[in-house]
């Protein structure tokens, strides 16, 4: 399954070119202090809460042994020390207020649907390359050049594009494009409602994510006026933000729920492909054509401590870095147009440098967080032994695996899900959902991390206690991490988009 001399592969977030495809940095070679200390500053922010819990478990065990007569000779006590027992009252009301204002609300994932388009919707190659050279559009050059791509992209032929595609030649427009979004949306919470026995009455805060399709009014409002719901809705669009937003979203709405008492969040996560397809001959531009294919994921998240009983995940962690500030990095993935007026997403040579460099920083501030302590030591003592001694010997590579149980990886491309593979020293398995989510769906953007955590449900893997690492990056450029750990036993279920040919998987991919 290795990459070929000739192999490339994109996304609009995360997307790679390779001519030959050059090896994903090593970013465990060369780690930077700041990001090191970022992490532990992050575990050191709920250090006051972790120091007050056995304070409060002493005290508690000390007051379950008190007698009616220890009451009453503190009660006489008290009466004669006014100065001691304002104090102390003051003191007991003090600490109790600040644990309660610091502490974090648990935030439960409650369940998650992801859309399956309609079969008829399904794009084998040679029709991909029948309707390309129908279009009349494409040159040559182009044509061969998205024919080498389909077959060494990981792709299968069971993937979706949206209906104005399918036309001949391709009828892109502003209401197909809303008719596209309403599907995936609309298909995708329909489903979510359902299986969680919510109504949109519940929900009180909406975040929808999608990069290159922001009509007026909004996603959130289309969402909104569907399914009637309520008129102080905290919702929030977020656009242009890439195969990352997924993330982004997620954060965000985390955030929200910490703010917001006994509350419901529903997260949208998806990209429009429908007003977005290129149909020029530059070829920089020319590989989302041949990656980027229909999906989207609806995540019902919560804050009710009730919901603990049947939600299936509860966050952990999220993690984001942003390299924006770098004019190459900001530049690497940039829609634009081309000679002609068409417009496309350019991608940069340095794409995969650049990917390395934030995935480096965000694993860096992520490790102190996740990984156990005889890891870390032993990683730290490395990084200041090299530093002491300007060594030029390999450092201790920290052991991911030991932090997490299953890996969700982005699906924006082969050859970023082999050098991750080979960098992160992890085992085809671990892998295997991002490489399946790619071949039976396609790169999805910002909601193939939920495909990749659907195929590791419907395989029957995840187990209580399991930490799951969603890790996906985008435009900007950026890498966001989100860590999970599921409540229970996850059983698969109908409504998996994988229920019907998940015992076809995993197969051999070839080249």
């Amino acid at each position: 399954m290795a990459t070929t001399s000739h192999h490339h592969s994109a996304d609009h977030g995360g997307a790679t070119i390779q001519t030959p495809p050059p090896p994903l940095p090593n970013f465990l070679n060369s780690v930077k202090l700041k990001y090191v200390k970022l992490g532990y500053h992050y575990l050191m922010s709920h250090f006051l809460i972790l120091s007050l819990l056995p304070l409060i478990t002493i005290t508690t065990l000390h007051l379950s042994r008190l007698t009616l007569d220890d009451v009453e000779n503190l009660y006489i006590h008290l009466q004669y020390n006014l100065i001691t027992f304002t104090a102390l009252s003051g003191l007991i009301a003090l600490a109790s207020t600040a644990y309660l204002m610091s502490r974090p609300r648990t935030i439960f994932l409650v369940d998650y649907s992801c859309y399956r388009a309609p079969d008829h919707l399904t794009v084998q190659f040679d029709r991909f390359m029948a309707r390309s050279k129908q279009y009349g559009e494409f040159n040559e050059s182009a044509l061969d050049f998205q024919r080498k791509i389909l077959e060494r992209s990981g792709l299968g032929e069971e993937t979706y594009l949206p209906a104005a595609l399918h036309k001949l030649p391709p009828a892109p427009s502003m209401a197909a494009a809303r008719q596209e979004a309403e599907d995936v949306m609309f298909g995708a919470l329909e489903n979510l409602f359902k299986v969680t026995r919510i109504s949109g009455k519940d929900v009180g805060i909406l975040v929808v994510n999608c990069s290159l399709f922001n009509p007026t009014p909004s996603l959130c409002s289309m969402i909104v006026n569907k399914y009637k719901l309520r008129g102080n809705i905290k919702t929030f669009n977020l656009g242009g933000m890439g195969c990352s937003a997924g993330v982004v979203a997620i954060d965000l709405a985390k955030d929200m729920l910490q703010v917001h008492r006994n509350c419901y969040a529903v997260v949208v996560s998806m990209e429009n492909i429908t007003q977005n397809w290129y149909f020029g001959n530059r070829k920089s531009m020319l590989i989302p054509n041949c990656l980027f294919r229909v999906g989207g994921a609806a995540i019902l998240l919560s804050n009710k401590p009730s919901d603990k009983r049947r939600a299936k995940y509860k966050l952990l962690h999220t993690v984001r870095t942003h390299c924006g500030s770098d004019d190459t990095a900001y530049k690497c993935v940039y829609q634009q147009q081309d000679e002609t007026g068409k417009v496309g997403v350019s991608l940069s040579k340095d794409l995969m440098a650049i990917a390395g460099g934030a995935l480096k920083a965000n694993i860096t501030t992520l490790g102190p967080l996740v990984l156990p302590i005889s890891e870390q030591l032993l990683f730290f003592a490395s990084l200041i032994m090299r530093k002491i001694t300007d060594s030029k010997t390999k450092p201790y590579i920290p052991d991911f695996k030991l932090a997490f149980d299953h890996f969700c990886i982005h699906a924006g491309g082969r050859a970023v899900i082999d050098e991750l593979e080979k960098n992160l020293q992890l085992s085809e398995e671990h892998v295997e959902p991002s490489r399946m989510t790619l071949y039976r769906f396609g790169n999805t953007s910002s909601s193939s991390i939920w495909y990749e955590l659907a195929y590791t449900e419907a395989k029957g893997r995840v187990k209580k206690g399991n930490r799951v690492w969603q890790i996906a990056f985008g435009s900007g450029f950026k890498c966001n991490s989100a860590v999970w750990e599921a409540v229970r036993a996850v059983k698969p279920s109908e409504s998996n988009p994988w229920a019907d040919c998940i015992h076809k998987f995993p197969i051999e991919i070839s080249v």
